[in-house]
């Protein structure tokens, strides 16, 4: 699935849409891929280099792509949630702008309830490792209903 279909599920838009394409994913799993990690003008990049921890983005994207996909198969809106906690990050490089292959982003859901989300992530690029860890998406405390 191209960003043409995708990427009015995403709360970002334009050059703030960093993935390209859905490669494959099912109801506990999302496998994409980029390539604006090498675009100069990539909103994340400070003077041209991105950060390998700006691949946290990369996988929230990815996470959040995932949530609405689920949504859309039941007929709903996908809840918009905020970046909870990152736990386990591992990098193994220091910057991705310099990865000449594609970023490949997996994400596997560990945990969805009424709070939030968690998700494991891994960031490779030609079956190399570059980062992983695990997020925490929050869900907005909804006012009690009374009446």
């Amino acid at each position: 699935m191209k960003r043409s279909a995708f990427a009015q599920l995403l709360p970002h838009a334009g050059p703030m849409c960093l993935l390209d394409q859905v490669l494959e994913w099912d109801t506990g799993y999302i496998r994409c891929s980029a390539t604006s990690h090498r675009d100069p003008a990539n909103p994340l990049a400070v003077a041209g280099r991105l950060h390998a921890v700006c691949g946290v983005e990369y996988a929230a994207q990815a996470i959040a792509l995932h949530a609405a996909l689920g949504a859309s198969v039941q007929g709903a809106a996908a809840v918009p949630g905020y970046l909870g906690g990152i736990r386990r990050l591992q990098l193994a490089r220091a910057r991705l702008d310099d990865v000449p292959e594609d970023l490949i982003i997996q994400a596997e859901r560990q945990l969805a309830d009424h709070g939030g989300l968690v998700y494991d992530f891994s960031i490779a690029a030609a079956g190399a490792a570059l980062l992983d860890g695990r997020l925490s998406i929050l869900f907005p405390k909804r006012p009690a209903h009374h009446e």
